[in-house]
């Protein structure tokens, strides 16, 4: 069963509750509407994943103990999904040992609310959980790039424009599993040497004047006019092709020939182009899947 507010104010910050305690979820919707929030409940978990890809809410209040699938696994879902991943969730749970507390840490929940509870209480971490979440940096700490909440506006008005723009979408596919071998650091200075490259490949097709951003994490766009894209894709697959080898450890270099191409380093690049795009939910969907599956794709392979 799933409710939700049949008219909102369109600033609202949107709260998905799930909890299965149908009196306990109608008193948080009836409680938090009266706080300002638009508000969403679900009863079950799968209820809860399919929601939280369609409605994208700024916080999801998440009980751990559900009738199919429990929270943690509702957790993991949501952040195996790219377009939810960052999404701040808070456990709201009877269990109170520190194993459960943290099992849902290190699935990045960024608050555990035990019950019974104090609903001010709640309030309060709601409130500063959402706070957190819209503070977040202009600028990527490493890539020195502005962050998707800035792609994001730069992406709304695109929607407005009238030329003929692309989305162009990189993705540095298997970065977790290079960092997971070889740590953060060295995964950071393959991000700061795409980046450069990605910055020098914009400047040689004269496409200065478009955009170049985070999106969903650290994936790239670059917003550009149609014209110049493929310019720019020429400019980035000839900078990159033989590059993202040479950030392994030369002891592993001679290896990586009999690892699948999919698991070692590369890049995807995806075109969207301008279609009938009315709003940023459809745009934003359309600019995750294209690494994947839009008209163009390039995955830059290493030659050994």
């Amino acid at each position: 069963m799933v409710r939700g507010k049949e008219m909102s104010d369109p600033k609202a910050q949107q709260i998905l509750i799930v909890e299965d305690d149908l009196d306990l979820a109608d008193m948080l919707n009836s409680y938090f509407r009266v706080q300002g929030y638009e508000v969403v409940t679900a009863n079950r978990g799968t209820d809860a994943v399919r929601i939280s890809g369609e409605i994208n809410p700024d916080l999801v209040v998440l009980d751990i103990r559900l009738p199919d699938i429990d929270g943690y696994d509702v957790c993991r879902q949501i952040r195996a999904n790219r377009l939810t991943s960052n999404m701040p969730v808070i456990f709201l749970t009877e269990k109170r040992d520190r194993v459960d507390k943290l099992a849902g840490l290190e699935l990045g929940v960024v608050d555990y609310i035990t019950k019974p509870f104090d609903i001010q209480e709640l309030r309060l971490r709601v409130r500063n959980a959402l706070t957190r979440a819209a503070n977040v940096p202009q600028t990527n700490p490493v890539t020195k790039l502005p962050e998707p909440v800035i792609t994001e506006k730069n992406l709304k008005d695109l929607l407005k424009a009238e030329h003929n723009w692309v989305v162009m979408a990189l993705q540095i596919a298997a970065l977790d599993r290079f960092r997971e071998a070889y740590g953060f650091v060295a995964s950071d200075d393959v991000l700061r040497a795409v980046t450069l490259m990605i910055q020098n490949g914009v400047k040689d097709a004269g496409a200065q004047d478009g955009y170049l951003g985070h999106f969903n994490g650290q994936d790239f766009v670059i917003i550009t006019d149609k014209e110049k894209s493929e310019v720019i894709q020429k400019r980035i697959e000839n900078r990159l092709q033989q590059s993202l080898a040479y950030f392994y450890p030369l002891q592993d270099r001679a290896n990586l020939q009999n690892i699948p191409a999919n698991k070692r380093l590369h890049l995807l690049l995806g075109m969207v182009y301008k279609e009938k795009y009315d709003d940023i939910e459809t745009l934003k969907k359309a600019i995750l899947a294209a690494p994947d599956t839009i008209i163009q794709q390039t995955t830059l392979d290493m030659d050994f």
